[in-house]
């Protein structure tokens, strides 16, 4: 089956077959977000981006395998927005991971599929039914926790603070808050549970590196 035009000319036939790929991508992104993996058909999919169920198949071999791509593909898009963004500009590398979290409390606008996480809704939807999906989800999540590391540590090591944090955990902490505020959102209906966990993360890192938490190890 193939989506025609009114000329009667197959759409997808004129699509070049690495665009088709990308927009098979493209369009996995947004349905999956708007309706979840499980809720995003390939019949929908193929639709929406306005190929051939043949073409679908000559790139993915099973809707699984959409799926790890999708995540893939996600990192790759992603990791694209946060290396050009402007929260890498300060000196102090405290005030760099102040800055991340609000870029990403900047970045929560829109409808709730526009501002939640693809990788994340799938997850939470695979995490015991694809080990495939699962690990590229994990791989995406925890990738981008770890170029939050090094400016972890240099703030850690700028205020003489080791155990109990460290930089590894404190960065995936960033992505365990941010995905929980995305699953109350939704639950919810709106942004006001993710701008708030934002919130209250980022007077977390203030009472570590600069409250109580800080003045106690310093008195150690």
């Amino acid at each position: 089956m193939s989506t025609q035009d009114p000329a009667n000319k197959t759409v997808s036939a004129r699509i070049p077959r690495g665009e088709a790929r990308t927009r098979l991508l493209d369009t996995a992104l947004k349905l999956i977000r708007q309706h979840g993996f499980a809720g995003t058909s390939v019949d929908a999919l193929c639709k929406e981006a306005g190929v051939t169920k043949g073409a679908f198949f000559h790139h993915f071999e099973s809707k699984e395998a959409l799926g790890v791509a999708a995540a893939d593909y996600w990192s790759e898009t992603t990791s694209a927005l946060f290396a050009s963004a402007p929260y890498h500009a300060p000196e102090d590398p405290l005030e760099r991971v102040y800055a991340y979290l609000d870029f990403r409390a900047g970045l929560v606008e829109g409808e709730i599929p526009e501002f939640t996480c693809l990788v994340g809704t799938m997850v939470q939807e695979t995490y015991d039914l694809s080990t495939p999906i699962r690990e590229a989800c994990h791989a995406s999540i925890a990738g981008h926790a770890a170029t939050l590391e090094a400016d972890i540590q240099a703030a850690l090591d700028a205020r003489g603070l080791g155990a109990p944090y460290n930089a590894s955990s404190l960065a995936l902490l960033t992505q365990t808050v941010l995905q929980g505020g995305f699953i109350t959102s939704k639950a919810q209906g709106g942004p006001e549970p993710v701008l708030d966990a934002i919130a209250h993360l980022k007077r977390y890192f203030t009472f570590i590196f600069e409250g109580e938490a800080a003045h106690e190890r310093s008195a150690a």
